[in-house]
């Protein structure tokens, strides 16, 4: 039966983008790593747009210009230094913040290593070790570091920024590293799902398609991250837990693992 209505749900899901759980406006929290530029940087643009309390981490605020001048218009958005492989890092900003409840923990720092590092018969293996430490320890460590404030909140969702790049259903032979990556963050972050689950915790992967921050650049169209954030930003609403483990695109669908 719970098979049953979980795939009803995700159905559902798909068939009536916008409906469902309504917007959620001001009053909430949400933390973002990677909140510097493109995608990341979009997310706390509209989240402090919706009145919310954003926590906007990157490697290096004093070189984030355009983060800053988001802040400096909205007081509600806090610039926190974060390194997301420096795990010691996440333990401490966990810590600053354990008495607050965050209603949406995003997971968006993520690089792709380079087209040529990852070129079969030329593979750069300390590339191989650097991908996966951003985008796969970093994400779990994150869900471990703050599932106490998460579970504390209103809304209980960790969000992971995916790819379509990490599907099993891919069929050309590139981007051994960052493919790879994105497959393994999607199997961890459907591990946590089902970890999380009796404690109410939401647990969602979401691929934004190609945007001008991906290493794809130039060579298929390319989406605003303007409009896809507002897209995405809608889809996060609508995650229930009947959803948590799910593998969306931007616009809700489903995608094959």
């Amino acid at each position: 039966m719970r098979v049953v209505v979980r795939a009803l749900a995700l159905a559902c899901f798909f068939l009536l983008p916008g409906m469902g759980t309504p917007p959620v406006e001001g009053g909430h929290t949400v933390l973002i790593t990677g909140s510097n530029r493109g995608i990341g940087l979009e997310f706390a643009r509209q989240y402090a747009a919706r009145g919310w309390r954003v926590i906007a981490t990157c490697r290096h605020p004093e070189k984030a210009v355009n983060l800053q001048a988001i802040a400096a218009a909205n007081p509600q958005v806090i610039i926190e230094k974060l390194d997301v492989t420096d795990l010691g890092a996440i333990d401490a900003l966990a810590h600053k913040y354990r008495d607050t409840a965050i209603d949406v923990l995003l997971n968006n720092a993520g690089i792709s290593g380079g087209l040529n590092n990852q070129r079969f018969g030329h593979i750069n293996y300390a590339t191989f070790h650097d991908v996966y430490a951003v985008n796969v320890v970093g994400p779990l460590k994150m869900a471990e570091a703050f599932q106490t404030q998460v579970a504390a909140s209103d809304l209980k969702k960790i969000i992971t920024i995916s790819s379509t790049a990490g599907s099993i259903a891919n069929s050309t032979g590139l981007l051994y590293i960052y493919r790879s990556s994105k497959t393994a963050v999607n199997m961890a972050m459907r591990n946590l799902a089902n970890e999380l689950q009796a404690k109410g915790i939401i647990v969602g992967l979401i691929a934004p398609g190609p945007t001008n921050a991906d290493v794809v650049k130039g060579r298929v169209p390319l989406g605003k991250p303007e409009d896809r954030v507002k897209v995405m930003i809608d889809v996060i609403d609508r995650f229930t837990l009947d959803m948590s483990g799910s593998f969306v695109a931007y616009d809700g669908k489903v995608l094959p693992w």
